[in-house]
């Protein structure tokens, strides 16, 4: 066994850091990180383009979360931007366009209907289901009161049967019935997309703080590297460079790649971006605008306001376009697909990686499952708690 190392964690994302940092810190092992691009980060990943202005290269990401360990936990690896997110539905209305808060809220029943109604309709809402309050289209639908049904049949197709189909590939009629009752209208004013407790943007940028959390002498980061490429499974155990490695390893990649897609390919979703440069402060009015009812892309994201950074007379804006996984080459699996089927195939390959007692799975790729932020960073904490016991 290569004795410079206890631990290898294949991949430098959220998972891949965060897990680094604690077995290095915390559990006092030599750790080797392999990351397959040439920087860490993972989608979270920064950086400057060539206006100056900073993007997030693989989508936006905002951070939020309720779980104060979490939040505790980065705040040691960077300071915060106070950023409360706001998403509007740009959506036609005759010849005009017109932005509604998303979700769903008071904000918006009042921009779509005439006074009179929105109010009998607001007052309706609030005495049957309280202040404050996300009620699903489900709810809605239920109601014997046909003006609160109607309202659900409008949210369901300005704000979310278009999206969801452009997003997920589907027609109307294939989408999830469960899926579309969890639709929310949020019976309050505040127009924030999230309501946790704690949010924000690190100040810096994500890429210093996940530089940050690597930054330890008993761990070393390989960027450029396929892991792949130089880790085998076999029967005795696993090899890493041809030598037995007998210390934890952590995988945070595709588990289909993993074993070499033996039982085909698990379905994701994957995104394609169109970033435009303008000369201009602002471009949008928001951070996130939505395309609810036309347009090919799904939103458009306008960096500055995510950053807060201060670049007058030009702005980069990103374009997001969703459309199936296929594996080809620079393609990156997003979202999975979670139905039975594609459950029962991860399965097998969970199965697959359980015969090695010290190879463990982690994180969205890995899992199989979508996370976010927070929920990943403490999803690597929950897994060191149990390895480091």
């Amino acid at each position: 066994m290569d004795s410079r190392y206890d631990c290898l964690v294949i991949g430098a994302g959220m998972a891949g850091a965060v897990a680094a940092r604690e077995l290095a810190e915390r559990g006092g092992r030599r750790v080797l990180v392999l990351e397959r691009r040439a920087h860490v980060g993972g989608n979270a990943y920064d950086c400057f383009d060539k206006a100056g202005v900073l993007i997030h290269q693989y989508g936006p990401h905002i951070f939020h979360t309720n779980s104060k360990r979490v939040f505790d936990y980065l705040s040691r690896f960077t300071a915060w931007r106070n950023y409360q997110h706001q998403v509007v539905a740009n959506i036609p209305e005759g010849t005009e366009r017109m932005e509604l808060p998303v979700p769903f809220n008071l904000i918006s029943l009042r921009a779509v209907f005439p006074p009179e109604q929105a109010a009998a309709l607001e007052k309706k809402l609030l005495a049957a289901y309280g202040p404050e309050r996300k009620v699903t289209i489900l709810e809605l639908r239920e109601s014997a009161d046909p003006s609160i049904r109607a309202l659900a049949d409008y949210v369901y197709e300005h704000v979310f049967v278009h999206y969801t189909v452009k997003q997920w590939g589907q027609r109307p009629e294939e989408i999830d019935p469960a899926t579309t009752a969890r639709v929310p209208v949020f019976l309050s004013e505040d127009c924030r997309y999230f309501q946790d407790e704690y949010q924000g943007m690190p100040l810096e940028g994500y890429t210093p703080m996940f530089q940050r959390l690597l930054d330890h002498p008993d761990i070393t980061v390989e960027t450029g590297v396929d892991a792949l490429e130089r880790l085998e499974l076999t029967e005795e155990g696993i090899l890493l460079d041809g030598v037995p490695f007998g210390g934890l390893v952590l995988y945070t990649g595709a588990a289909d790649e993993l074993f070499g897609f033996r039982y085909g390919r698990l379905p994701y979703r994957t995104l394609d971006f169109t970033f435009e440069t303008y000369p201009v402060d602002n471009w949008q009015s928001h951070g996130t605008v939505n395309y609810t009812m036309d347009q090919e892309y799904t939103r458009i994201t306008e960096f500055k306001y995510l950053t807060g950074q201060e670049l007058p007379g030009v702005t980069t804006v990103m374009k997001e376009y969703s459309r199936a996984y296929t594996g080809a080459a620079g393609e990156i699996p997003y979202y999975a697909i979670i139905n039975a089927e594609n459950n029962a195939l991860y399965a097998r390959y969970k199965a697959e990686a359980d015969r090695w007692s010290n190879l463990h799975l982690l994180g969205r790729l890995a899992e199989y499952k979508y996370y976010n932020m927070d929920a990943i960073a403490a999803r690597a904490l929950e897994l060191c708690d149990e390895l480091l016991k």
